[in-house]
């Protein structure tokens, strides 16, 4: 052992460094940069600690935003306060209070909160955010395309009501849920959200949100983006009806081996209506009947 005392130790040529000591401080007299005066008593200070901190610095930065997007036109200082603590973490009402505290800000008490989630519905707050949304998007480029997707929120409820429902969940709960569905410009910046029962099929979701989106703000043509779920048949065709373009979005498939190879002579550029015809060869040992099984096993 090295602490053993008969046991010698090598010299590595360290200077040993200053042994440890208390913090004291004098008891009373001369001020933060007065010289001390010899032989003033000395007494132990209190040992460091911890004290709470905050983030206020995130909670500006924030601000900052929710005031450059004009949001500050709803003069609701405790919407703006919830708005950005579900910014910072998604909890419950109950709960915010927390957030608003490592934020630095006194939150207000759960009835005034619950009293500024009314006015969102009395004073048309969801329509005059999805305005300023809209002007800020403008501001910034063009809505002539736009991009659809739609997720699920759940609620730890034991029971369903008439908006939360047990239905498919993108996190594999048997939760009651919501579906929301969400549009955004070409930035990725919000443009119109829809909410709808949590058992609604997802391609029943995008054409409402879409018609609330040209009528909100009278528009026109425009090309949505949206995967190959949520734009069947029916969906494109009421689409193309109302004048509206569409790219859908699908996995990239491997194409068999002769149309690769066409492909590659001739290039994956197709006219519209345009028909190709190609010459599948199968070994001759494999007879008709193992040649039938695959195509019928289709």
């Amino acid at each position: 052992m090295l602490s053993d005392p008969a046991q010698g130790t090598f010299d590595l040529g360290i200077e040993s460094a200053a042994p440890q000591v208390r913090l004291v401080a004098p008891t009373a007299g001369p001020a933060l940069f007065e010289a001390e005066r010899p032989g003033a008593a000395l007494a132990a200070v209190a040992p460091l600690r911890v004290v709470p901190t905050d983030s206020r610095v995130l909670f500006g930065a924030l601000d900052g935003v929710f005031a450059a997007l004009e949001f500050g036109a709803l003069g609701d200082e405790v919407f703006r306060d919830l708005v950005l603590a579900r910014v910072v973490e998604p909890t419950s009402i109950l709960d915010a209070g927390r957030v608003l505290a490592g934020l630095g800000r006194r939150a207000a008490s759960d009835k005034t909160m619950r009293r500024a989630l009314a006015r969102c519905a009395e004073r048309g707050y969801r329509d005059t955010i999805a305005g300023l949304c809209f002007a800020h998007a403008r501001a910034g480029g063009d809505v002539s395309l736009v991009l659809y997707d739609v997720t699920t929120l759940y609620f730890e409820a034991e029971k369903e009501d008439g908006l939360r429902k047990v239905g498919y969940s993108k996190e594999r709960r048997v939760d009651p849920q919501i579906v929301v569905g969400l549009l955004v410009d070409r930035h990725g910046f919000p443009l119109e959200i829809g909410c709808f029962e949590g058992n609604q099929a997802e391609k029943l979701t995008i054409l409402p949100v879409i018609r609330q989106f040209q009528a909100r703000h009278g528009i026109g043509g425009m090309v949505v983006v949206a995967d190959a779920g949520m734009l069947p048949a029916a969906n494109l065709a009421e689409l193309d009806d109302a004048g509206l373009g569409f790219i859908v979005g699908s996995r990239a498939t491997k194409a068999p081996i002769d149309l690769e190879s066409h492909f590659r002579w001739h290039g994956d550029a197709f006219g519209d209506g345009q028909v190709i015809d190609t010459l599948t060869q199968f070994p001759a040992a494999m007879g008709i009947e193992w040649v039938a099984s695959k195509l019928f096993s289709w």
